[in-house]
């Protein structure tokens, strides 16, 4: 199966797995634009694969890899439906007054992730 083919979460955690640590963390546009979507609902397609994926790394006790995508660089954070869905999952705190820098922990551990799978 070409990479065109594959299910788009299995081609977004591709292209994350694959961005180097100071491109990081990527936007959901950058990423949209990385993976030549098209419009329409590029974003809205690109934050369902994030969601798939946010499922599939519970279900395996990883990091969230959609913690390294972002709304907008800087200080930019994931959308509502990450948060909500982390939550959902067990994974961030219900306060949302505590979900930023819960956010912040999990980007670190994805990170840290990434740079362990780069070295295997």
């Amino acid at each position: 199966m070409s990479d065109a083919e594959a299910p788009l979460s299995a081609r977004v955690r591709r292209l994350l797995e694959a961005a180097p640590d100071d491109r990081l963390p990527l936007t959901y546009q950058r990423l949209a634009e990385a993976l030549a979507l098209t419009p329409p609902r590029t974003i809205r397609r690109v934050a369902l694969a994030l969601e798939q994926l946010m499922r599939e790394d519970a279900a395996a006790g990883r990091p969230f890899i959609a913690a390294l995508v972002v709304s907008r660089q800087g200080e930019g954070l994931p959308r509502t439906g990450f948060f909500e869905l982390a939550v959902e999952l067990g994974r961030l705190p219900e306060d949302p007054a505590l979900q930023a820098e819960a956010w912040r922990e999990e980007f670190r551990l994805a990170v840290d992730d990434h740079n362990h799978n780069d070295q295997a």
